[in-house]
């Protein structure tokens, strides 16, 4: 059976679409002020430039131990035994709350992903995805892009563990709306931290600064 692009509905290509019937949809789709739930509703991408290596990124993104120090509130992480990879610590921004998590990382492509949940290690679904760029390659100058994507599991909705929650305590998708926000300001960390690690020549793993 042969397809054509002509049985798929919707496709708008040079083919069936002009450049000035292109022109008005574009118009149409770009607007000077978006409602909040049209750019973070359902992925919540952020990126930022350092001043630093590709690879001194990925060597110190890649060690989980480096989310204790540009995080916001991760914090006293321990290996969970038994559990290859995995740690726990704890998410201050839910006061009494266990997160635990591992990075996937691959250094031909230059991404490192962790896999996080609060309250329970046996399902990571929190997943926050990073690509490291050379700056050199995409802005012709020194440096690296990191690239962070976030994407609203369900899961973030409503809690899958409600009877492993500290009582009282708010869930992480409460605090989705702000999320760009939160992660904006880590990033800016991260940028800060690494920029002065590689300025200063000192070692990229993390607990080199107190």
């Amino acid at each position: 059976m042969t397809t054509k692009f002509t049985d798929i509905q919707n496709l708008k290509r040079i083919e069936n679409t002009d450049k000035a019937e292109m022109s008005g949809i574009m118009a149409d789709m770009t607007h000077a002020v978006y409602p909040h739930d049209d750019i973070y509703g359902q992925y919540c991408p952020i990126q930022g430039y350092i001043n630093c290596p590709p690879e001194k990124v990925f060597e110190y993104m890649s060690d989980p131990h480096s989310l204790a120090e540009w995080t916001y509130s991760m914090r006293e992480f321990e290996d969970v035994p038994g559990k290859e990879g995995l740690l726990v610590g704890k998410d201050k921004i839910g006061d009494n709350t266990n997160i635990y998590f591992k990075a996937l990382s691959n250094k031909e492509a230059l991404t490192v992903d962790y896999h996080c949940a609060w309250d329970q290690g046996e399902e990571l679904w929190m997943i926050y995805l990073n690509r490291i760029v050379s700056a050199e390659l995409v802005l012709n100058k020194p440096g690296s892009i990191v690239f962070w994507q976030n994407c609203k599991h369900p899961n973030y909705d409503k809690n899958p563990f409600p009877e492993l929650a500290p009582k009282g305590r708010p869930w992480v998708g409460d605090f989705w709306d702000f999320f760009y926000a939160g992660h904006m300001v880590e990033l800016e960390n991260l940028k800060n931290i690494l920029e002065y690690k590689h300025a200063n020549n000192l070692p990229m793993r993390p607990g080199t600064l107190q």
